[in-house]
Formats: structure tokens, C-alpha cells, sequence
């Protein structure tokens, strides 16, 4: 039997209880890696579509090729939980991390009801680009000299959510997702030296809970026009966390060992239009 493209390394993945973080963490634990999964599992209340459950990262685990999936609650919006429950998990896996996905992130497309904007902009922020820091500062000092660091951006990244309604929600996560991209500049010209790579993909809508749910069903129900936010160059409206997975897998292996500091989109032609 073939080794897998990342065969032996250790690997970090938020937000990785159900859609594209699952996707990728089955993936790459498929392809040989042992897995930290990071999930949260607890509502937010600014949110207003649920978050995944401590059963479904359960799952996530359960999934794993060999057992090589263990989950981690944490949230990522705290930077020492995290740095902690990521150090006590490599710790039992021979204390280095090869490979870091950033993958957690919120999107909402209008206030939950009661809560004031400032908040709605605090957590989507939180959430989408400081989530981001933590999870690489927390995972930089066990690499040592090599490893890959996967940011999942968006194409409200490239050029902003074209159609979207001026809220806190949208705004923030424009921003935030920019953001990623400028923590990828960063660490990728920080830690070249060190071998350790950093790049940034930025998908298209994918078919995962953070799309596919009531509350932007409905809107764009009541709102049709907005819809133009998601249309794709390729005659497709979203794509599967598979096609988000493959980038990321590409770029956790050593078939990319020289890219770094590259922004990918995955995006079905959407920032062409």
C-alpha cells in the first residue's frame, strides 16, 4: 500500500466538528496524518444558525482513518485555551505539529435578533481573523524547522461580497477575511527561514452548514437580488468541502514545498466577474 501525501506528520485543523473542517481533517488523516480537531461546540449568540455540537466533533474523531482523528473543544477566540489544549494533544503525538489548518469561521448575513451591532462585528472578527492568530501562534512553536500553514480565507477576501447588505455581519467578515490575507503576508515572510510555509485559500460558497441553513435561505428568499453575492463564473452555484480539501491537502504536502505566501482561490471563476 502507498504511504499517503502526509504520511506521519501531525496536523491541526479547526473548526473541524462538521463541513470543510471535517472534510479536511478526514482527508489528511486518510493520507497518513495523525489529527488535532478543534471544535468549539457551543452556541454563539450573535450567530444566529447553530453551531456543531460536541457530538458531531465526536463523530469527526470516530470517522478517522485508524483513530488517527482526536478532538479538542476549544474555542478559538481564546488564545490560552487554545495554545493549551493543542500543546496537551501534540503532546501525546511527539510534541511537533507538521501541519495547521485555520479553518473556524462564522458567517451571518443578518443581526440575530437583540444583539447590537458592535457585538455582531466583535465575534464575526474574533472568530475569522483573531481565531486565525491564536490558532498559528498556537501551533508555530511546535513546528520547529519545516511545516505548512493552511489559512481558509473567502472570496470576501479577493474583492468583497458583491450584492451584500452594508451589516455588521457582512462588513465585519469582509474585513476579517482581508485580514487573513494580510496574516498570511506576515508569517509567510516571518517564518520563511524556518521553512515553514503559509498560504492563504480562498473558497466560493461551499455546501456546508455555515450556507446551507435557514436564516440565509430565508433571506435570500425575502431578498433575491442579494443572492448575486454567490454567483460563480462556472456554471455551478456552491462547491463541495471536497474541492476546498484537495487545495489544502496540495498545500500540506511536500507537492508544494516551495509555495508560500500565496493567496489560492478555489473559487468556480467568482472573482472574475
Amino acid at each position: 500500500m502507498n504511504a499517503g501525501v502526509v504520511s506521519g506528520k501531525v496536523a491541526v485543523v479547526t473548526g473541524a466538528a462538521r463541513g470543510q473542517g471535517r472534510s479536511h481533517a478526514l482527508r489528511l488523516a486518510d493520507e497518513g496524518a495523525h489529527v488535532v480537531a478543534v471544535d468549539i461546540c457551543e452556541p454563539i449568540d450573535s450567530v444566529p444558525y447553530p453551531m456543531a455540537t460536541a457530538e458531531e466533533l465526536a463523530e469527526t474523531a470516530s470517522l478517522g482513518k485508524d483513530g488517527r482523528i482526536r478532538a479538542v473543544r476549544a474555542d478559538v477566540r481564546d488564545g490560552d485555551g487554545l495554545a493549551d489544549g493543542v500543546a496537551r494533544a501534540v503532546a501525546e503525538l511527539g510534541g511537533r505539529v507538521d501541519i495547521a489548518v485555520a479553518n473556524a469561521a462564522v458567517s451571518t448575513i443578518r443581526p440575530a435578533a437583540g444583539i447590537p451591532p458592535e457585538r455582531i462585528w466583535r465575534d464575526v472578527v474574533d472568530i475569522n481573523m483573531t481565531g486565525v492568530w491564536h490558532t498559528v501562534e498556537a501551533c508555530a512553536p511546535h513546528m520547529g524547522a519545516g511545516g505548512s500553514i493552511v489559512l481558509i480565507g473567502s472570496t470576501a477576501g479577493i474583492k468583497g461580497l458583491v450584492g451584500a447588505p452594508g451589516t455588521a455581519a457582512t462588513l465585519a467578515y469582509t474585513a476579517a477575511k482581508h485580514g487573513v490575507v494580510g496574516l498570511m503576508r506576515a508569517y509567510s515572510a516571518r517564518f520563511a527561514k524556518s521553512s515553514i510555509r503559509v498560504n492563504v485559500v480562498h473558497p466560493t460558497g461551499v455546501r456546508t452548514p455555515m450556507l446551507d441553513n435557514p436564516d440565509l435561505a430565508s433571506y435570500f428568499h425575502e431578498n433575491p437580488a442579494d443572492a448575486a453575492m454567490l454567483v460563480n463564473a462556472l456554471p455551478v452555484d456552491v462547491v463541495e468541502p471536497a474541492d476546498i480539501t484537495e487545495a489544502v491537502v496540495w498545500l500540506a504536502s511536500d507537492a508544494s514545498r516551495y509555495v508560500t505566501g500565496t493567496a489560492l482561490p478555489v473559487d468556480a471563476g467568482f472573482g472574475v466577474l
